[in-house]
């Protein structure tokens, strides 16, 4: 029993951290309504900018908040230098621009600061936490707790005058367009964001598993969270990350030592099968009808 405790707390928590990345695929969909496939690529770029800048001399939060700022500043350089050039293109079109852009992130970094693994220590010691007979990993319960921080700082976001706006856009272009709301900066503010939340998923996972160019295949659970969650729903990346680190703990807990390992990737590959034939809106996603 505790096995599986330990299992399902673990799994908990390391579904929270998915989130982190999620969120910022949330954050530019349910601002801009632009998909956005670049997102682990972004995430693994904000880990090397904060290793970069703490290789510098910088403190490690002086080098998180300067790495956030330059993050901002990437989002609002890929809105006007890429997305702005795709203004009445097919959505297909926009989604694969996001993952070329992935592509080359995740090429050019490791390419231009080497391929092997950069380590970050942000302080966390590797001693777990003890609870009973269970053990809990100290770097994924910090990460948990980051993640309900930034998921709760994203819903009263959307909440304010600015967020409202985002939303606006996100619904409707041309009616933001005619009632006075600039689009283009509505959609570089969304990408400017969703670099920000890739610097703390960037530093949490960066101190756990190093940095390189693996960081940036976080995408994928991240892309299960967010459909099981709901593309436009910020509670869906907190429920969809709880559900998706659970299973991708629990069954591959049992299973591995049956198969040889492995079955965390088909587990994850499942819940997005799975939800696009059941769900395809996800749990708490909008669902849109249109009438043809």
């Amino acid at each position: 029993m505790e096995y599986f405790i330990e299992l399902l707390v673990n799994g908990a928590l390391t579904g929270l951290m998915y989130s982190l990345v999620a969120l910022g695929i949330v954050l530019i969909y349910k601002s801009a309504g632009v998909p956005n496939l670049a997102q682990g690529a972004i995430v693994m770029t904000a880990a090397y900018a904060v290793w970069l800048l703490v290789g510098a001399g910088l403190p490690l939060f002086a080098a998180i908040a300067l790495a956030a700022v330059i993050m901002f500043a990437l989002g609002l350089a890929v809105e006007r230098l890429l997305l702005r050039r795709m203004v009445g293109q097919p959505i297909i079109m926009v989604v694969m621009l996001t993952l070329g852009l992935e592509i080359f992130l995740r090429g050019f970094g490791p390419g231009l600061l080497g391929a092997g693994p950069k380590s970050l220590d942000i302080g966390i010691g590797l001693a777990p936490v003890i609870i009973g007979d269970v053990f809990i990993n100290r770097a994924y319960l910090i990460g948990g707790v980051v993640a309900l921080v930034m998921v709760a700082a994203s819903l009263l976001f959307f909440r304010t005058r600015l967020g409202t706006k985002l939303r606006a856009v996100s619904d409707d272009h041309v009616s933001s367009w005619a009632v006075g709301i600039s689009v283009e900066r509505a959609i570089g503010i969304s990408w400017g964001l969703a670099g920000v939340s890739a610097v703390a998923a960037g530093v949490l996972w960066g101190s756990v598993q190093s940095i390189d160019w693996t960081l940036s295949a976080l995408l994928f659970p991240a892309v299960a969270v967010v459909i099981l969650g709901g593309v436009d729903s910020i509670w869906g990346v907190l429920v969809g990350g709880l559900v998706v680190g659970i299973l991708g703990s629990v069954i591959p807990g049992y299973l591995d030592s049956m198969v040889g390992g492995g079955t965390r990737d088909v587990v994850t590959s499942l819940v997005i099968l799975l939800t696009i034939m059941i769900r395809p809106y996800g749990i708490f996603g909008r669902e849109n009808i249109e009438r043809i």
